[in-house]
């Protein structure tokens, strides 16, 4: 049972995304800072805590934005004009780091609204929303006036258009890309939520600072930024991510310290954690779990060493004002943090290893299935085509002696036949020769000359018990191998939203053909799936990317990003071989 509710937490922690990340590390820095500042000795306790439905209303509404984005608009514009109003009534005092009196769970929460409006809706609503929104928080900044003193509402019209133009670009970006192949930025994110939580919380936390510290401190957080940049690229270069740690938080310690001024580089700047900036602090947990995880023992202790090294220098710095924390204090602070990092990359680097042993057995035997059903479907295609050769050379036999023109007819066909075998032939026996990613399956789908007519035969008889649409268009000429692999996914897919797809209402098929790659997703609005679903006889989804790169494509797989449900989509190069691996093949 533990196992089961941890697959389901980190499946719904997964769907959320960088953007879901974002948002739970915004409302995480927004409950600290309303919880202690509701009970401080300032201001009568607990009014502060009048915050508290606004950011939580608003939160929801971000998180029902990608299955339904008008309506999460439209009541994510009413709670926050509603909330206001209630702030302004009680007179609770507002945070706020960007947006005049709006709050950092606010603001996220508001752009994540307006991303997916522009994304999924059609242009005319995404407009009305998006207008209900601007309005609400412009409405919403005057009415919390009172209670963000020496604030500028200038400002944050500046900061607001800037931040409008930004997410509008994003989604439309989104918008055009819904059916492209997912960009390498993109997925590194997808991949790394976790990371851009932390990241976000730590680069919330210096943005809130801003407002109690002096103001030049703001020059400091485009370093943050470029620290933070950095850290989530440690997942794939953990060495490179540490050097840039180290030059990131010097370059910061010169520039408070010359730029800024002495007076101001004291204690007053971000005393708790020697003076190094929250966002990159972050960054550092970051970069520390990724070295234990992913470099050999010495190498991580060697890079770790020289970033606490850094961190150590800016913290004696830091403490030569007489105001400053104890360095003792300092210290056991960030060992506690560093001894909780290397724990957390020790229990990632166990269990990738145990992770890595399982799937190898795993797909060794989905890897065997797979290609056994492969050279099930070669002999049909040899079959096939060697079969009409006989029935033709028969036919030219006969006829050569009364009509020789005939006959010469026939050789052309028994030409073009041969040639035609031995291209299908050699796309499948490279098959067995390549060490590929491998998969399962034990169903060898037949394409007819109707691709299309073979898909919607294929969703109509699927036995999943959920309701199905198909947007198909797909020429008649294709590939005899692509079509039987397009039959296979599609079938696969099909088979595991029967399985593990709870909660589905709808499943869509879509397939085409865009230049020279044949298009194809498969996507659910269901609430189940973990890590990837599988099947009884071995790793469906292995089992699809066997084939898909064999054929010189791509398949992904995972939560779609635009609302619930899981979504696999693959990309197949229709292209035909080049002439010279041919001839390579033919010896």
């Amino acid at each position: 049972m533990a196992t089961t509710r941890n697959t389901r937490l980190t499946t719904a922690l997964s769907r959320l995304g960088p953007p879901g990340a974002v948002l739970v590390a915004a409302l995480l820095v927004d409950l600290l800072i309303v919880s202690t500042a509701g009970f401080d000795r300032y201001g009568p306790h607990g009014v502060e805590l009048w915050l508290l439905p606004g950011i939580v209303g608003l939160t929801a509404c971000a998180l029902a934005a990608p299955a339904r984005p008008a309506r999460a608009a439209w009541a994510g514009s009413a709670v926050l004009v509603a909330s206001s109003a209630l702030i302004s009534r009680v007179e609770a005092p507002s945070y706020t780091a960007l947006l005049h009196g709006i709050t950092v769970t606010e603001t996220v929460a508001g752009l994540v609204l307006l991303y997916h409006g522009v994304r999924a809706l059609p242009t005319l609503d995404a407009v009305f929303a998006g207008g209900a929104l601007v309005l609400g928080t412009l409405f919403s900044v005057g009415l919390r006036d009172r209670s963000v003193p020496g604030s500028s509402f200038d400002e944050t019209l500046l900061e607001g258009s800037v931040l409008l133009v930004l997410t509008v670009a994003a989604g439309v970006v989104g918008r055009a890309r819904t059916t492209e192949r997912p960009g390498r930025i993109g997925t590194l994110l997808r991949e790394q939520w976790p990371a851009v939580g932390v990241l976000a919380g730590g680069l919330f936390l210096e943005l809130m600072s801003f407002s109690v510290q002096a103001p030049p401190t703001a020059v400091l957080f485009p370093f943050s930024l470029a620290g933070a940049a950095g850290a989530v690229t440690a997942v794939r270069r953990p060495v490179r991510a540490a050097v840039l740690f180290g030059t990131v938080l010097t370059a910061t310690t010169v520039v408070a310290g010359v730029v800024i001024g002495r007076g101001t580089f004291g204690p007053s700047v971000y005393p708790a954690t020697g003076g190094v900036p929250y966002g990159q602090v972050a960054a550092g947990v970051v970069v520390v779990v990724a070295l234990v995880r992913l470099t050999p023992p010495r190498r991580a202790g060697m890079l770790i060493g020289g970033m606490s090294a850094v961190v150590a220098a800016v913290a004696v710095l830091h403490t030569m004002f007489d105001d400053a924390p104890p360095l003792r204090t300092l210290f056991v602070g960030a060992s506690l943090l560093l001894g909780l990092a290397v724990a957390f990359g020790l229990f990632l680097r166990a269990r990738d290893t145990d992770r890595a042993r399982t799937l190898a057995t795993a797909v060794h035997d989905a890897q065997t299935a797979e290609r056994m059903a492969l050279a099930r479907e070669l002999h049909d295609v040899v079959a096939h085509h060697v079969t009409g050769i006989v029935v033709q050379a028969q036919a030219a036999r006969l006829v050569a002696e009364h009509n020789p023109h005939a006959a010469v007819d026939a050789l052309e066909g028994i030409e073009r036949a041969g040639t035609d075998a031995m291209t299908a032939m050699r796309r499948l026996v490279r098959s067995m020769r390549e060490q590929a990613q491998a998969g399962a399956g034990g169903f060898s789908a037949r394409a007819t000359t109707d691709p299309t007519a073979d898909l919607r035969t294929l969703i109509d008889s699927a036995n999943h018990g959920v309701p199905t649409t198909a947007e198909l268009d797909l020429p008649a000429d294709l590939p005899g191998e692509v079509a039987r692999s397009v039959l296979r996914l599609v079938q696969e897919s099909l088979t595991n939203v029967g399985k593990h797809a709870t909660g589905a209402t709808a499943v869509t098929v879509r397939a085409g053909t865009t230049a020279d790659t044949l298009y194809v997703e498969i996507a659910d609005d269901g609430t189940g799936g973990v890590d990837g679903p599988t099947d009884e006889s071995g790793y469906g989804l292995v089992g699809m990317r066997e084939r898909v790169e064999l054929l010189r494509g791509s398949l992904s797989a995972g939560p779609a990003d635009d609302g619930g449900g899981w979504r696999v989509r693959a990309w197949i190069p229709l292209a035909a071989e080049s002439t010279g691996a041919d001839r390579e093949d033919g010896q």
